[in-house]
């Protein structure tokens, strides 16, 4: 799958961005106990909709993903990537990715330098295949730590 690639949904108050390259497949968006089905759903196509909910809900489940693939700006705003103003805070998921919450820059081992905003999810297993970023395969392999 191209890394490039980037889906949007709009509901003309808010776009909703999807990398598929960066999900990790957490279930969080679309899991009932967690996310908000009626408007994510992995089964469907599309598989998101964003008339299903009201902008301030699909916002707030699209905050808590935790890798990042999911991001939204509203479509008043000129700048889809505008940084966040929180404190920069870091979370480790048990046996799970290390969760960095803000504004990040990231710098590969060729010194190329990518803006992170909002939530970054960092492997701690060290089997994702897009280092250093979780990929979800601490899951297959059974991670623990």
């Amino acid at each position: 799958m191209d890394k490039e690639i980037t889906r949007k949904y709009t509901n003309g108050e808010v776009t909703v961005m999807w990398k598929p390259a960066a999900c990790i497949h957490s279930k969080v968006c679309w899991q009932a106990a967690t996310g908000l089905p009626e408007v994510f759903d992995p089964r469907r196509k599309p598989w998101i909709i964003l008339d299903n909910a009201g902008t301030e809900r699909i916002v707030d489940q699209v905050k808590k993903c935790p890798s990042g693939a999911l991001s939204f700006y509203y479509n008043n705003e000129t700048d889809a990537s505008a940084e966040v103003t929180t404190e920069t805070r870091v979370e480790v998921v048990a046996d799970g990715p290390l969760m960095v919450y803000g504004n990040l820059t990231v710098k590969d081992k060729n010194g190329q330098e990518e803006k992170k905003f909002r939530v970054t999810a960092f492997c701690r297993c060290g089997y994702s295949q897009n280092k250093p970023y979780c990929d979800g395969s601490h899951i297959t392999e059974k991670f623990s730590g």
